[in-house]
Formats: structure tokens, sequence, C-alpha cells
């Protein structure tokens, strides 16, 4: 008996180091909001990864088939050239710490180090890993706007070019206004996920590139608009779904938290609403154009679903469903007659880009006053124009030293013949030319 009680008071002597070492260890209820807000940002970011194929496919869709193969190759370069700037340069930019509230060109991002200690991690945020990713994703969505705006006539090289500019340096900058603390967040300005910060910058940046580029060749003659059909509106519509699911993540993840039972929930109720919204742009846009085309139009009805997203990004969480119906439903009204409006100022938007991420997010911004009672109209608006003039002014102005410099549009014939054999010498459907 004597000896089992030295046995026992033996272990416990042994394992007392460990109840003080776990008595030392931080508990759960300082580091889950860090790892739960984590695994949001990872989440979330893969997901808005996968908005990159829903642009692909939709460009590929809206675009005639002799010219797949270069919006192929422009998303996927852009994708990848928005992560490299976003890295080197980007990040840091948008996100200073102190600074002016203008301006402060970062440098590169350093991650966590490998099995970071809980005493060294930032446990009232989340990994820089999955900060970095997350804002990464927002900024090639920017540039896949442009790409779709511009396509059948712009050259490859120029494009990414511009890529090269507007992620590392445009895009940072201005968000650092609202995002990064600025000027803009000081003064009560509020994008909840970017209606304006992501949508309307890449907006602007291709209404100042479809001004400069010109329209394609054809697309108005004799005072007539002609339409040029896309090559695949089954796949087109694929990439519709594939936004749409990516939006979830866009809207769900701008919740920035999700240690507690409120930013979980809150969490929840954002893809709710980001739902409704797109539900009701699509089913605007259905009626819409049965009502003033006498047939549904699919092209508008997907663009209405993506103009209700975009409408709703700005404040997907303050909203009833019902809110979330009606801002999503301008949307849709939105791009059904914003379409046939830049036809008529001949700007020639072929997926259109411009109606669905410039004029519904300026919408979807405006919006916010009816449910966020800390935002008002006036200041809104003066994001509205702040980002508008900063972005469209430095996008001429680049796109018009890239025109001087390399000139910025394919020739006659190329673009006649299409760019996937001028510029790419590969057809995404060889078949169907030498059947």
């Amino acid at each position: 008996m004597k000896l089992k009680n030295s046995l026992l008071v033996g272990a416990a002597l042994a394992v007392l180091p460990t109840f003080a070492l776990a008595q030392d260890a931080p508990g759960f209820d300082e580091i889950g909001p860090y790892i739960m807000t984590t695994l949001l940002f990872c989440m979330a970011g893969f997901l808005v990864f996968f908005m990159a194929a829903g642009f692909a496919m939709l460009e590929g869709g809206l675009v005639r088939s002799k010219n797949v193969t270069m919006q192929m190759t422009k998303n996927i370069g852009l994708f990848s050239i928005a992560a490299i700037m976003y890295w080197l340069v980007g990040f840091n930019t948008m996100y200073p710490g102190d600074f002016n509230g203008y301006f402060a060109i970062g440098g590169q991002t350093v991650l966590d180090p490998v099995g970071v200690a809980a005493a060294d991690a930032a446990l009232d945020y989340a990994s820089v890993g999955s900060d970095f990713f997350f804002q990464l994703v927002f900024v090639a969505a920017t540039a896949s706007i442009v790409s779709g705006a511009l396509a059948e006539r712009i050259k490859l090289w120029p494009f990414l070019i511009f890529v090269v500019v507007l992620t590392g340096f445009m895009y940072p900058i201005s968000g650092s206004w609202q995002w990064g603390g600025g000027w803009l967040s000081e003064a009560g300005f509020s994008d909840f996920a970017g209606s304006t910060v992501v949508h309307s910058v890449g907006g602007w940046a291709a209404l100042a590139g479809a001004i400069v580029l010109g329209p394609r060749l054809g697309k108005y003659k004799d005072g007539k608009v002609n339409p040029m059909p896309g090559s695949n509106l089954a796949l087109a519509t694929l990439g519709t779904f594939i936004l749409w699911l990516g939006w979830f993540g866009f809207n769900g993840g701008s919740q920035l938290a999700m240690g507690t039972v409120g930013d979980v929930s809150d969490v929840s109720r954002i893809f709710a609403n980001t739902n409704m919204a797109a539900a009701a742009g699509a089913v605007t846009a259905l009626i819409l154009t049965q009502v003033l085309y006498k047939k549904p139009d699919l092209t508008m009805v997907l663009n209405g679903a993506l103009a209700g997203l975009v409408s709703i990004t700005a404040e997907p969480l303050a909203p009833t469903l019902f809110g979330a119906l009606w801002i999503g439903a301008i949307g849709g009204v939105i791009v059904v007659f914003a379409v046939p409006l830049l036809d008529k100022l001949k700007i020639d938007d072929v997926v259109g880009a411009i109606p669905v991420h410039l004029f519904a997010g300026i919408w979807g911004t405006i919006a916010v006053v009816f449910y966020n009672g800390d935002a008002s109209l006036g200041t809104q608006i003066t994001g509205i124009i702040a980002y508008g003039v900063f972005t469209f002014v430095a996008s001429l102005v680049v796109w018009f030293i890239l025109k001087a410099v390399m000139g910025i549009r394919v020739g006659e014939e190329e673009e006649i013949a299409g760019l996937d054999m001028s510029e790419m010498g590969m057809e995404a459907y060889p078949e169907f030319s030498k059947g």
C-alpha cells in the first residue's frame, strides 16, 4: 500500500510541470478568434479565387470563338501578375499602417514565421498569410473586369502592362483610402465589401480603356448597332454561376471576423442577403427584357444577377432579405437600360462589365444609406467621386502612354481574323475552322 501511494505521489509530482505549462498556455477563448478568423479568410479566399474561373468562363462565352484563347490567356495572366504585384508592393501599400491617409508605397509582404507561437501571433486578428491571400484575390477580380470590357481588339502585352500598374499601384493606393484607414475611412465612407473600392474601380479603368481603344470593327455602322453574339452561352452561364458562388466568399469573408457567435451569425446573414440580391437582379432582368424586347435575353439575365451581386456588396449585412431583394432588383434594372445607353454613346463593352461593375457599383454604394445609420449620402457620394476621378484619370494616362509607346490595338486584318491566331497563334476551337 505504501509502495502504491509512493508511486501515485511520484506520478503526481512528475506531471505537475505539465499542469503548470498547461495553465500558462493560452486557452481557446484567447486563441479561438485568431484561429477561426484565419480559417474564414482561407475559405473565403479560395471561393473568391474561384471567381477567376468565373470571369474566364463568362468572357470566353461572350466573345466570338476566334477570340477565346486570347481571353483565357489574359485571365490566367492577369491573376498571376496580380499575385506577384500584390506581394511585391500592393498589400503593404493598401495597408501601410500609420500614414498620411492619402498615399504610402509599401514594400514586400512578409509572412508569419513557420510554426509561429501564440505569443508572437496577432491574436486579435488573423495570420498575415490568410489576410494577404484574401485581399489578393480581390485585386485580381478588379483586373478581370477590365479584361472583359476590352475584349476582341486589344493587344496582349499592353493589357498585361496595364494590369501591372492597376494591381500594384492604382488599386492599392485608392484602397488604402478606405480599407487601409485612410481619409475616406476617417470621413465615414462605408463600403463593406467593395461596390466602389473593387467593382467601380475596375469599371472606371475599363471605361477609360474602352474610350481610348475604340469600338470593335463593324460594331457601330451607318447609325446602327450590330450585335456580335458570343460563342458559347452555356459557358457564359457557367461563369455566372461560378461568380455567384465566389461572391459568398467575397461578401462573407469581408465580415473580417469569425471568433464569436455574432460574427458567425452575421456571415450567414451576409450569405442570405447576397443570394437574394443576385436572384432579384436576374428575375428583374428576365422580366424587363421580356417586356421591352418581347423575348427574354439570357445575356441580360446573367448580367442582371451579377449587377444584383455588385449592388449588395457595399452593405450585405444590415439589410433585411426584402432590402436585399429590392437593392438587387434595381441593379438588374440598371443593366437592362445601361447596356443600350453605352451603345448609343458608341462605347463598346463586350461583356457588359461597365454597367454591371461601375453603374451598379455606384448604385450599391448609394444604397448603403438606407440600412446603415452611420452612413451619410454626402460622404458616400464623395467617396464615389474620389474613386472615379482618381481611377479614371490615372487609367486614361496609362492607356494613352501605352498607346503612344507600343500601341494597344491590333490591326484591322488581325481583328477580322481573330486575336487567337494573330496574337496567340492557336485557336480555342480548331476543329470548327478545319472541318
